[in-house]
């Protein structure tokens, strides 16, 4: 069960207690947002020791930039926004770099189905640990802005304005980079079932 989002006052509660130099109130703001920040930045980079320095190195690049931090959007945006901008800097980086990535523990075997459905059936977990496998090594290929949108908006259901305002561009720019995207997921996904995978 999710907790209900903290209010944007609070927050600011948060921000100005740190500011006058009250460390802890900072710490606070972490633990509200390390979570999410954590999921859409493995989602970015699909590994979680490489999701966690960039999730550390954002909360960081915050703390050492709150004094710049306006309020003219929400503060969980415009962090989100230097965790992103850091996912996409360090999959531009690592992009010639190829890395084969097997992760054993990501099955999700081991439940007993609780009724009939078809996701209790035996094979519907397997299925749909293949289709997410499948997914992640398409989106491994794509290009980071387009892997951006893509889990922003398909997989976290970000509203475009949000998108624009953590990515740092316009709405416009925002859905022809998000239909593109999803053009060239298409394509790589159809490559990889020509190729087998």
């Amino acid at each position: 069960m999710s907790r209900p989002s903290p209010e944007p006052a609070d927050d600011q509660r948060l921000i100005a207690d740190c500011l006058r130099g009250r460390t802890s109130a900072f710490g606070e703001l972490v633990r509200r947002y390390q979570d999410r920040l954590f999921n859409t930045v493995y989602r970015l980079l699909d590994n979680a020791e490489d999701a966690q320095d960039v999730v550390q190195d954002a909360f960081v690049h915050a703390y050492q930039s709150l004094k710049s931090f306006k309020g003219d959007s929400l503060f969980f945006t415009w962090l989100y926004r230097i965790a992103v901008n850091a996912a996409i800097s360090w999959r531009r980086k690592q992009r010639a770099t190829v890395r084969l990535h097997f992760n054993p523990d990501s099955d999700s075997g081991g439940l007993e189905p609780a009724d009939l459905t078809e996701m209790s059936q035996p094979g519907f977990a397997l299925e749909q640990a293949e289709e997410g496998r499948r997914i992640q090594a398409a989106l491994n290929r794509v290009s980071a802005e387009h892997r951006a949108v893509l889990i922003l908006k398909d997989m976290e259901g970000q509203k475009y304005e949000t998108m624009a305002d953590i990515l740092e561009v316009p709405i416009g720019t925002i859905r022809s980079r998000l239909h593109r995207a999803r053009l060239e997921l298409r394509e790589v996904l159809e490559q990889l079932e020509q190729e087998g995978k």
